[in-house]
């Protein structure tokens, strides 16, 4: 079993807005039995996330403020595939070292998800990153904005586990990313996760 890429015809395709990040289109589709309908897409360049363990079996997470939700959310490390040229693993390996102020020896794929596939075309791919070493105070990077104030925090793995079940902790890439990362554990093994270059066909780069 595994999800099957497929493009109805669009007869028409509408700008509606263009951001700094996002932009926003209105495409008519031809559906199956003849009829068209208008679907709003959401328009994204992709991003990167990273669950960080430590050899104390601890995750690097940080706290940052996200306007549309109205909270401050725990979330791992992670950001845009917005900077030309880059692939998602050199991007993986950036926003760990400037958001998390560490690099890692041993990358692996974790698992990679649509957030929202009926709104938006925003893929995701979430690295376990591991043999951890933290970057020295004068390499570090300073962030800006939502970045300027973020707390930086090391959570046992088993209590994510149980936070995020019981309702406490809601970004998705770290919901996803730690019971991806348990469901490996229990399954065939962290050693048998994808490598870190794995194929991802659906955010080409």
């Amino acid at each position: 079993m595994r999800d099957q890429e497929e493009r109805w015809p669009v007869e028409a395709s509408a700008s509606i807005y263009k951001g700094r990040v996002i932009g926003l289109r209105a495409d008519t589709l031809r559906m199956p039995d003849g009829q068209t309908a208008v679907r709003e897409v959401v328009e994204h360049p992709g991003a990167v996330s990273v669950i960080a363990l430590d050899e104390e079996d601890r995750v690097l997470v940080v706290r940052q403020y996200r306007h549309p939700v109205g909270h401050r959310l725990w979330e791992p490390p992670a950001g845009l595939l917005d900077v030309p040229g880059e692939n998602p693993l050199h991007a993986a390996q950036r926003e760990l070292y400037e958001e998390g102020h560490h690099r890692a020896s041993d990358w692996r794929v974790l698992v990679d998800l649509f957030t929202s596939p009926g709104t938006t075309e925003e893929a995701i791919r979430i690295y376990l990153a591991r043999g951890l070493t933290e970057v020295p105070d004068g390499e570090r990077y300073v962030g800006q904005h939502e970045e300027a104030d973020m707390t930086i925090a090391w959570v046992p793995f088993e209590e994510l586990v149980r936070l995020i079940l019981a309702g406490e902790l809601h970004n998705p890439t770290l919901v996803a990313g730690v019971l991806a990362l348990a469901a490996a554990r229990a399954g065939d093994g962290v050693e048998a996760l994808r490598p870190a270059d794995a194929p991802w066909p659906q955010c080409p780069f």
